[in-house]
Formats: structure tokens, C-alpha cells, sequence
């Protein structure tokens, strides 16, 4: 005999055999908690389903047209929609998207949704404020969710963490934070790493209200930084991490790394914008970075000349990127003299296998650098030279560089076209930088086919 939620026993369907409900209802919960909608037939069961609620499906083209648009006014029915679902499931919540709402117009609603989220164990939450004002106060009762995994806010003003919050809150179970133009202050960062001991991510995207950040984690892995307004960015005590990754830098930043033994990848830092520093005195070297990125103004001679100063603090460096960045110089003076006079450089070369050269124009002080690097790195087995939209073929290039000679006999040179778009800074996919499965998340990903030659 059935129980009470099986759906074996359901209507026959007229169209053809209805062998899903046939399933076990284990396997039917976890069928009924993936999809946008379901029959009338289904909800038993959806009630004891994990919920899954992402709330573009209520719109009334069930979110078909794409991202929603920043300051564009959605439905009310979304927001009664919204209540009466987290009302009537009883939970657990496994995953629930908030972005809709005229969240200044329903505080009330805010206050009862983050309750019940709470206490029906809400174990991903994407929590986002449109459309304006985009500083309204973050509920302070985000921080009765501790059975958090995942959280996503967007365009909020955090809570005042600094004795305004119980000292019991916590996130037990949070391994994931993305801030994303969200106004909080240098002491709400370090509360949330305190208060969130197996956290591995941490994104802060947008304008914050302090100029240093200062990262200090037992458990953090990776830290993404899309566009950077800090004036300093420091890396204070973070033994697990192995990730920071930026794209762009509004102001200069300087970046300080203490503790972090497990770092491997590190980028993009822009010469000229970007000075790092290490600072453990037994080692004033950062050995364990793997794959770093760098843009560089190839017209100015400042910003050519730092590019020693940044290799040479990874002497164990396998795979470099370089974004030869368009700038307002006429010409730059340094030549392949200056790169034969670095021998810090040189050492640096010694582990190199794969130099991806990003937005190449042909100039003289970018095909020096690129000599340097093909008659200094011994190991090399990859050099990948992708051109800039507005310059020849990519065949023509090729033949241009066809005069490197390589002291690896087995590096393989690839020419390939950018996108026809003209780009300042890279256009990382941010999802691909706390991938930790990608093995390089900073590879530019184009697919095109090469123009090869040796």
C-alpha cells in the first residue's frame, strides 16, 4: 500500500505511459525540488521535497528574457508569490533566489521572509535589492540563518556588526560569501571571517566604505576581487589559501602578502597601478605561486620596467599571463639590453612552461620581451600569442614573429585572434576563479583555431 505522499498511484495520462510516477518517491523529491513548475498532481510531494525557489520563475515569462535589468519595477504577484510558497513549504529550504521584489517597499515582508528562512534551514540564499534605493539596511535577522552554505547579496547595506549584533551569531556552515555592491565596513569583513569557520570564498565586488582590506582565515581557499577600489589589499594570516584573483584596479592598490603558504595563483596585477610586497622574513619570496597575471603598457618604459620586479618574487612560476594593455605613450626606449642585464628574471624563467601573451600590436618592446622569454625559459612547452582585433592577421604576425628563436626544443608557438572587442583589462568569467577545479582560471577563454609555427 502506498504511503500517504506516493504518487504511484496517480491518474493515468492519456498521451502515453506514465512512467515517472513510478519512481521512487526518494528520487521523485529530488525531481520534483529541480523544476520551475509543477502540476497540481506533484504537490504532495513538493511539500516534501527540499524547496528550491528561484523567484524569476514566477514572473510571467518565467524569467525566458535573460538577467534582469537594474532598476526595472517586477510584478507585486512575484512578492505575494514569494511569501506564500516560503509560508506553506515546511522546509528545508535548499536553495532560494530573492531578486525581484521592490525590497524597499516590503521591509515588513523582509523581516518575516528571513525568519522563516531561518528557521526552515535555508541552505542557499541569493538575496538581492532592487531596484533603488541600492543602499537599504540588510535585516539584521540574516544572521539567525546559520544553516547557511551559500550566501549572495546584492546592493545592500550591511549590518553594523560592531556591537549591534548578538556575539552567539554565527555561520557554522558557510563556505561561500559573495558581496556584491554591498556596503560594509573593514570590521563586518573580519567579523564574517571570524564568525564563519570552514568559509573557502570570499567575493567583494563594488565601492566599499574602507580604503585596506585586511584577510586573515583559517579556512579561506579563495578570494575573487573583480574590480578593486582598495588602496591596499592585505593578506595578513591565510594558511589555506590558494586563489586571489582580481580584473581590474580603479585606483592604485598595493597588495601585501604575510601568511599565506599555499597561494598558487595569483592575477591580474597592472604595472604601473600595482605594487606587492612580501612580507615573512624567512622567505621575501612567494615560491608556492604557480600561474601569475600581469598587464602591462608595452609604450611605457616605467611600466616595462617593473615587470622584473614582479616575476622575480615567484621563482618557482610555471604559467605566465601577459595583457599588453593600450596606453597613451608614444614609444617606449627600453630595449633587449635591459632584459639581458636581470638576472632575478632569469632565474624565474628557469620553471616557465606556458606564457599566454594577450593583445598583442607588434611593437618592438613587446617582441623583446617576447625574445626574451623564448631564448630564456628552457622549459617552455607553450607560447600562446593572441592579437589585438585592430592590427594585421593573425597570419601576418606570425610570419612577424617567425624570427624567435627558442632555447626549449619542444615549446610549441600558437598564434590567435582576440575578440574583435577592444578590452582594457581582462574579461575573466569570475565563476571560473573559485572553480578550484579549473586547473587555470585565468586563460582568457577564446576558441578559436591557431595559426601554429616553429
Amino acid at each position: 500500500m502506498p504511503g500517504p505522499l506516493s504518487l504511484s498511484s496517480a491518474p493515468w495520462i492519456p498521451h502515453g505511459a506514465d512512467r515517472i510516477s513510478c519512481l521512487p518517491d526518494a528520487i521523485l523529491r529530488n525531481i520534483v525540488a529541480r523544476l520551475p513548475l509543477l502540476a497540481s498532481r506533484w504537490r504532495p510531494l513538493w511539500r516534501s521535497a527540499p524547496l528550491v525557489l528561484i523567484d524569476t520563475h514566477l514572473l510571467p515569462d518565467y524569467g525566458a528574457r535573460g538577467p534582469l535589468i537594474v532598476g526595472a519595477r517586477y510584478p507585486r504577484a512575484v512578492t505575494d508569490a514569494v511569501s506564500r510558497i516560503l509560508a506553506t513549504h515546511p522546509g528545508p529550504f535548499r536553495c532560494v533566489h530573492l531578486t525581484c521584489s521592490v525590497m524597499d517597499e516590503h521591509q515588513d515582508e523582509l523581516e518575516s521572509w528571513l525568519d522563516i528562512l531561518a528557521a526552515k534551514g535555508v541552505q542557499e540564499l541569493v538575496f538581492v535589492n532592487r531596484p533603488w534605493p541600492i543602499d537599504l539596511d540588510l535585516p539584521a535577522t540574516i544572521f539567525r540563518c546559520t544553516s547557511l552554505v551559500r550566501l549572495y547579496l546584492g546592493f545592500w547595506r550591511f549590518p553594523n556588526t560592531d556591537g549591534a549584533i548578538p556575539r552567539p551569531a554565527a555561520f557554522p556552515n558557510l563556505r561561500e560569501l559573495f558581496l556584491s555592491c554591498t556596503t560594509v565596513n573593514e570590521w563586518d569583513i573580519a567579523f564574517m571571517l571570524e564568525k564563519s569557520p570552514v568559509l573557502e570564498l570570499l567575493m567583494i565586488s563594488g565601492r566599499p566604505a574602507f580604503s585596506t582590506l585586511h584577510l586573515a582565515s583559517d579556512s579561506l581557499r579563495c578570494v575573487l576581487i573583480p574590480v578593486t577600489f582598495f588602496d591596499e589589499i592585505v593578506v595578513v594570516n591565510c594558511p589555506r589559501l590558494e586563489r586571489l584573483c582580481q580584473c581590474a584596479f580603479v585606483i592604485p592598490t598595493k597588495l601585501t602578502i604575510g601568511h599565506a603558504p599555499k597561494l598558487c595563483i595569483l592575477g591580474y596585477l597592472k604595472a604601473g597601478r600595482n605594487t606587492i610586497s612580501v612580507t615573512e622574513d624567512e622567505c621575501p619570496t612567494l615560491p608556492n605561486v604557480k600561474i601569475f597575471s600581469i598587464g602591462v603598457e608595452f609604450q611605457d618604459d616605467q611600466d616595462v620596467e617593473m615587470i622584473p620586479s614582479f616575476i622575480s618574487i615567484f621563482p618557482n612560476l610555471e604559467t605566465l599571463h601577459v595583457h599588453s594593455a593600450e596606453g597613451h605613450q608614444i614609444g617606449a626606449s627600453v630595449n633587449s639590453k635591459f632584459w639581458q642585464e636581470g638576472d632575478p628574471i632569469k632565474c624565474s624563467l628557469q620553471t616557465l612552461r606556458n606564457v599566454f601573451f594577450y593583445e598583442f600590436r607588434g611593437s618592438r618592446s613587446e617582441i623583446d620581451f617576447l625574445k626574451f622569454i623564448a631564448e630564456g625559459a628552457g622549459m617552455l612547452e607553450k607560447l600562446v600569442v593572441r592579437v589585438a582585433g585592430e592590427c594585421s592577421s593573425s597570419l601576418s604576425v606570425a610570419t612577424s614573429l617567425n624570427f624567435l628563436r627558442f632555447r626549449s626544443t619542444v615549446c610549441r608557438c600558437e598564434v590567435l585572434p582576440c575578440p574583435g572587442l577592444r578590452v582594457r583589462t581582462p574579461r575573466y568569467k569570475y565563476k571560473a576563479s573559485y572553480d578550484l577545479s579549473l586547473k587555470d582560471p585565468l586563460e582568457m577563454p577564446y576558441v578559436v583555431v591557431p595559426q601554429m609555427f616553429r
